[in-house]
């Protein structure tokens, strides 16, 4: 287990967590979540500040970071997946989603 910082959790509710560097594929990891420690093992080559999966997410579950819903799974992601748009759609700040009434 590599003992290096290597990412962040910041919440509690988090399903994701982000890399403060480059986390190779396959590298394990320990995550300090909740107050225990935990070890997870890559299984995408994570780049510095992008997320991935420290809980199993399902399609259509919402996202956390920051203890934020930031957007919903379009796919299921295992633990250690890289979070992104390829499998995450954001529901913040879209207009199409809003209740408008154009008069």
């Amino acid at each position: 287990m590599n003992l290096n910082r290597y990412a962040i959790v910041m919440h509690d509710n988090d399903n994701v967590a982000t890399a403060v560097k480059d986390i190779p594929l396959q590298e394990k990891i320990e995550l300090v979540m909740s107050g225990e420690s935990r070890e997870i093992e890559i299984a995408d080559s994570i780049p510095l500040g992008h997320k991935f999966a420290i809980k199993p997410i399902t399609k259509g579950q919402d996202i956390v970071k920051y203890g934020e819903f930031i957007g919903k799974a379009t796919e299921d992601i295992d633990v250690g997946k890289l979070v992104h748009v390829h499998n995450v759609e954001s529901t913040r700040g879209r207009g199409d989603l809003s209740k408008k009434t154009i008069a």
